[in-house]
Order: C-alpha cells, then structure tokens, then sequence
C-alpha cells in the first residue's frame, strides 16, 4: 500500500516537474508547433492525475489502529463513552475496565480513541460549573481527582473561566 502511494506521488511530481517544462518550451517556441504537444502533455497529465487522486485521499485519511478484537470493542466502548461526558485518560481506563475490559485493553483504547485530553478537561470542568461553584483551586483539585494531569486541569479550568 505504501509503495503505490510512493510511485504514484512520484508519477505526479514528474508529470507536474513535465508540466511546468512543456510550459517553458510553449512560451519560447512558436505557437502552432508547441500547441499540439501542450495539449497533449495537459491531457495526459489530466487522465494521469485524475487516476492518482484516489491514493493520496486515502493516505491523507487517519489510519484505523488495529489491534486485538477485545481492544477494539475498548475503543468503540471508549468513543461512545467520549461522544456523551468528559473522562481523563486515566478515568477512561477505569470506566473501561470497571466494564470488565482487562487493563492492557482499556490502555490501549483509551491511547488510540483519538481524544484531546485538554479538551475533555475542558469539557469535565464546564459540566461540574453546570451543577455546582467551584473555585479555581477547588475545580483543579477536582479534575486531577478525575484523573486528569496538573495542566489539564489547570488548562480545563481556565477554560470556564476560573
């Protein structure tokens, strides 16, 4: 998979390195002679580049991890737990395991479920503002109580607002 996407990304760069070269020759050569041959070079480069559009698209796109079935059903577990409240890493492996995940597992999921852990303090510390006050000093303490690091939950809580 990889050495198509090598080959392709090369096919691309010399038909766009030819591109630019039968462009150069247009331009110092008369127009009736060059024309056909641009035009060519443009058509084939166009049909070439429309066949190497796929595998760029596919390499730009963030690789599934792989894993173990058991890990996998961690990290679906873990991003439907992500798509309705907060979790620290930490926290996350504990409600995975607490689900009866091993923690090898629940490790693994909580590494590759793609989440931002400033943006889940973030989030945990708005949903403690929403049902009770907190200070800055005790809306940190919370969070790293939560699992989250120091400057996650110094970063959640300035966040708020605190």
């Amino acid at each position: 998979m990889k050495k198509k996407t090598i080959i392709i990304g090369a096919v691309a760069a010399v038909l766009i390195v030819g591109g630019c070269a039968g462009a150069g020759t247009k331009s110092s050569s008369s127009t009736s002679a060059t024309t056909p041959s641009t035009t060519s070079t443009t058509t084939s480069s166009t049909e070439q580049t429309q066949q190497a559009t796929p595998a760029p698209t596919q390499t730009t796109q963030p690789a599934q991890p792989t894993g173990t079935t058991s890990q996998q059903q961690a990290l679906k577990k873990a991003k439907q737990y992500l798509g309705y409240t907060a979790f620290s890493h930490d926290g996350l492996i504990g409600q995975l395991e607490y689900e009866g995940f091993s923690t090898e597992d629940a490790t693994w999921a909580a590494d590759n479920c793609g989440a931002d852990w400033n943006a889940q303090a973030a989030k945990k510390a708005k949903q403690y503002l929403d049902y009770s006050a907190f200070s800055h000093d005790g809306l940190v303490n919370q969070l790293e109580y939560e699992g989250f690091t120091a400057d996650e939950a110094e970063y959640g809580t300035t966040q708020v607002g605190l």
